[in-house]
């Protein structure tokens, strides 16, 4: 009877060790694929990516060919060219892009809903045989029965398809005749220069079909408004064409009629300052956008302030450019690759500034004069899973440290 017994109870014992096997397998082979589908979703993020990036450049090599530079003078534009003519060419692709966003707000009988009326402007672009409406992401973001407007007074409904709140650019579908695009031709806008002059046509303040004019006042800055959701966006014109209330999403067009941005935002109260997203970072992006939704953006992790005269006086430092990094995102690729943050908070010049941080001033061998430059340099020319080298400023010494760029968390 023991004998049995004991033969039951090893029976019961190995059936269950194979049990926990099996278990076991299943659980790695559960967790293997989990990690392959991570892989594999990270891996088409990149090929859409770079998909972009080599539109994008073939965009570059089309807006070359045939051209011809004059070193000895700048380019202006010809007293021939009209205004009016380049408007009566555009003024059918742009269009008016209006819905309702719910908001909640907070009152004495507890939350409220109001029903919010949204407008703003979009245009017409053409993408592998297919008509999509571009515009900003701060304009659809949350928007429900959104609707797009034609010059003509023809309205259709929209959908959205794809939106990046790090660039502010949105894409839509219309269920329309294609008789109604008429799409424009977006060119690289790697050819602008400062004092450029620049047209914008949009519909400020619901008067559609509005065309204004102005030049490029600056390139490469990064903003950080209320009308852009507060996020920072890199690589940004700055025009002085004037871009008001329902403007945002219309495009920013050079001479020829050609879209060389779209207009996002103005700084309230000043005059003669807008934005406008260059046509590059649309050219990158749109593939991406209308083939998965969304883009993914390069990112160090860390926190920076730009080095002024007295920073670098006060760290005794032997340059006045670059970005000093007052912290570091942890687990982030600048933390993965060594990179100091700063430790102690002192006032300089009436700003608290946190300092003992390496100061980055160029990254592959690129100089960093300040936060646009290192912001405009990694969305240009960098991607996720790659990596670059960053020069930095530590203990007084010149270091150079590798760092395997990072993808930009959504906004929190």
């Amino acid at each position: 009877m023991l004998t049995e017994k004991t033969e039951s109870s090893k029976k019961i014992l190995v059936l269950t060790i194979v049990l926990v096997m099996v278990f076991a397998g299943i659980v790695y082979e559960g967790w293997l694929l989990h990690v392959q589908e991570e892989k594999i979703s990270e891996l088409e993020n990149q090929l859409y990516s770079l998909s972009g990036e080599i539109e994008f450049l073939t965009e570059k090599i089309k807006n070359l060919s045939g051209t011809t530079f004059n070193v000895s003078k700048p380019c202006q534009p010809s007293s021939t060219i009209s205004i009016s003519h380049v408007y009566e060419n555009v003024k059918d692709s742009v269009v008016v892009v209006r819905g309702i966003r719910i908001e909640i707000l907070d009152s004495f009988f507890g939350p409220i809903s109001r029903i919010v009326k949204i407008e703003g402007s979009g245009f017409v672009c053409e993408y592998n045989n297919s008509f999509y409406i571009l515009t900003n992401n701060h304009v659809v973001s949350g928007v429900q029965n959104i609707t797009v407007t034609f010059l003509n007074g023809n309205a259709y409904p929209a959908k959205l398809i794809g939106s990046d709140v790090y660039s502010d650019l949105a894409v839509l579908t219309v269920n329309a005749p294609s008789s109604e695009f008429k799409p424009l031709k977006i060119v690289s806008s790697s050819s602008l220069h400062v004092g450029d002059p620049v047209i914008a046509v949009g519909n400020p303040f619901g008067l559609s079909g509005t065309v204004t004019t102005g030049i490029v006042s600056q390139l490469g800055r990064t903003i950080r408004e209320p009308e852009t959701g507060g996020y920072a966006i890199a690589d940004v014109i700055q025009t002085t064409a004037p871009i008001n209330p329902g403007n945002s999403g219309g495009p920013l067009l050079n001479y020829n009629g050609e879209v060389v941005g779209i207009t996002t935002a103005i700084i309230p109260g000043a005059q003669n300052i807008g934005f406008a997203i260059p046509s590059d970072t649309i050219l990158r992006e749109l593939p991406s956008l209308i083939k998965r939704g969304t883009y993914i953006h390069p990112w160090l992790g860390v926190t920076i302030v730009d080095v002024t005269p007295a920073i670098a006086n006060f760290m005794k430092l032997n340059v006045t450019y670059g970005v000093l990094v007052e912290s570091v995102i942890p687990g982030g690729p600048a933390d993965k690759a060594g990179i100091k943050a700063g430790k102690e908070k002192v006032q300089i010049e009436g700003q608290t500034v946190v300092v003992g941080g390496d100061v980055i001033i160029a990254v592959n061998h690129v100089k960093i004069r300040n936060q646009d430059d290192l912001s405009t340099y990694l969305e240009r020319n960098t991607r996720p899973n790659q990596t670059v080298q960053l020069t930095i400023i530590r203990n007084k010494k010149i270091m150079e440290i590798p760092v395997t760029i990072g993808t930009r968390p959504p906004p929190k």
